[in-house]
């Protein structure tokens, strides 16, 4: 979630985008870019903003937009904007960068440090409207040294800085001229990278077409479509019509695609988790006693194997079993007994139903997700069957995204989130107490000040093995006064028309569809022959 949520269009309106779809993708030229040279791609939802100022693409792989850096195929920091990776002095302090020679914009105006000076002031500003600031929290300054040399220096040294400088650097000769919070290049934005936004219709797609000036010489698709379908079983009708040449799929809608002829699935393996959030504010959701009595009620393994159809895994916490930060310490088996046993001894006693209640309060809740969306469905209804057998009544609901966030301070969401790159990433925003209620930062409110001091602590620590143990006491810390119930880390599945060749996944994020999926790199791939 966070600036990575799901704004899709309401399921009316991916009907109605169904009943009135273009031709099939290979038909020929449409202002669609329906051609051999092009793509269409079902996605779930669209972007508020294309502005990297307000955070379109700023954890990398904007097809508009470039960072100084980028990372390859196996997430590797590589150059990008700046001819080289980082000189960095000053014991961690200083980040030097060099930019790349003869790099314009797609407007023909050449990119200097100046636009790299002005994109990180007005992300840092505090009238700029985005919440990620804190993910930039280190730099104490970035300054332009001639035209071809920016220097960031930081308040302390922090380890993994310079995968933060994949954040897209915009014109400041635009841009500048304009509010960045309600300008118009938020929806018409002008960037160095290999695609340009052709046409945005709010709701059904977005076009892109080959940037011609693009640094990286000229892409061999000369044009790709993000059809934007909200609901999943819609996405995948589009997609067995022709209508679609790929699209982002759930596991089963992925898997009735299994052995149809010239479709190919990709999975990949990602961060992505889903988890309830459980608002300190909400009466029941409030009660430590609850929160710790879900997280050993809920069947993680179940879930893995019946709604992911084992594309994914148990989720003991926000770092999933493979990270180098994943402390072992905390997997845990679904103990019903235990949960029980917690709620008898805080007082929370069987009432009528079954559901148990403490001084004269019933131990129900309400749980929002996302319309349209199958899988966090699947995965509220599980979490639901699993609750009540502890004596919790958990009442799903779905709802758009607007109804959804007014009430995300007192009641239950089911929410994805999970960032690559390093611990930092994707801890600090979710858990600590500074961005509480931030957007989608923090959307528990989860207040620890043991966890406030270990997220600091491993921020502003260059010590590998310092850094590791304090994510460790982040994650025990999670297992007895847990304010999320962490769920499943789900693979990413997608099904694509096998006409390209060079199509690779990433390891992902939580946020898929624009940014990754086997299109994070569709500047390099090429026709089959």
């Amino acid at each position: 979630m966070s600036t990575r949520r799901i704004r899709g269009a309401a399921i009316t309106a991916a009907l109605a985008a169904a009943v009135t779809a273009c031709s099939a993708p290979s038909s020929g030229g449409s202002d669609d870019g329906t051609s051999a040279g092009s793509v269409v791609i079902g996605v779930a939802s669209e972007p508020d903003t294309l502005s990297p100022l307000l955070g379109y693409g700023k954890d990398g792989n904007s097809k508009i937009f470039d960072g100084l850096l980028a990372r390859d195929a196996g997430l590797k920091l590589k150059p990008a904007l700046a001819a080289a990776l980082p000189e960095v002095t000053d014991g961690g302090r200083t980040y030097t960068f060099t930019l790349r020679e003869g790099v314009e914009f797609s407007d023909g105006e050449p990119l200097t440090a100046a636009d790299v000076v002005y994109t990180y002031r007005t992300v840092l500003d505090a009238k700029t409207n985005n919440t990620f600031k804190s993910e930039l929290d280190a730099v104490e300054e970035v300054r332009a040294k001639g035209d071809d040399q920016v220097v960031f220096t930081l308040k302390y040294p922090y380890a993994p800085f310079a995968a933060r400088t994949v954040l897209p650097i915009v014109p400041e000769h635009l841009a500048g001229r304009q509010d960045p919070n309600t300008g118009s290049f938020n929806t018409k934005p002008v960037g160095t990278g290999p695609y340009v936004l052709s046409k945005w219709s709010k709701g059904e797609k977005l076009t892109f077409k080959a940037n011609p000036r693009y640094w990286g010489g000229a892409p061999k698709v000369k044009s790709f479509t993000m059809a934007i379908v909200a609901d999943d079983n819609v996405r995948a009708t589009r997609l067995r019509s022709g209508d679609l040449d790929g699209a982002v799929l759930p596991p089963n809608l992925a898997a009735t695609f299994k052995n149809e002829d010239g479709k190919r699935t990709y999975q990949a393996r990602s961060y992505d988790f889903r988890a309830v959030t459980l608002p300190t504010a909400g009466e029941v959701t409030g009660d430590r006693a609850i929160r710790r009595a879900l997280d050993a009620a809920v069947d993680r393994e179940a879930m893995v194997d019946r709604i992911l159809d084992g594309a994914g895994r148990p989720a003991y916490g926000p770092l999933p079993v493979d990270d180098p930060a994943f402390s072992k310490a905390v997997e845990r088996a679904h103990d019903l007994g235990r949960a029980k046993k917690i709620l008898d001894e805080a007082g929370w006693k069987p009432g009528d139903g079954g559901i148990r209640a403490k001084d004269g309060r019933r131990a129900s809740f309400t749980l929002l997700y996302p319309s349209g969306d199958k899988v966090r469905q699947d995965h509220a209804l599980a979490y639901a069957s699993d609750a009540k057998k502890a004596g919790i009544d958990v009442r799903v609901e779905s709802a758009t995204w607007e109804v959804i966030e007014p009430r995300m301070k007192d009641t239950a969401v089911l929410a994805g989130f999970g960032s690559t790159g390093d611990p930092d990433f994707g801890l600090y925003t979710l858990l600590h107490s500074s961005l509480a209620g931030d957007g989608f930062n923090n959307m528990a409110r989860y207040d620890n000040p043991a966890v406030d001091r270990a997220l600091d602590e491993a921020r502003r620590s260059q010590d590998p093995d310092k850094r590791r143990s304090a994510y460790a006491t982040v994650q025990r810390a999670l297992v007895q006064d847990p304010g999320y119930t962490f769920l499943t880390h789900i693979d990413h599945l997608y099904v694509l028309a096998d006409r390209w060749d060079g199509l690779t996944t990433q390891l992902e994020p939580h946020e898929h569809g624009f940014a990754s999926g086997p299109w994070w790199n569709i500047e390099d791939w090429q026709p089959k022959k």
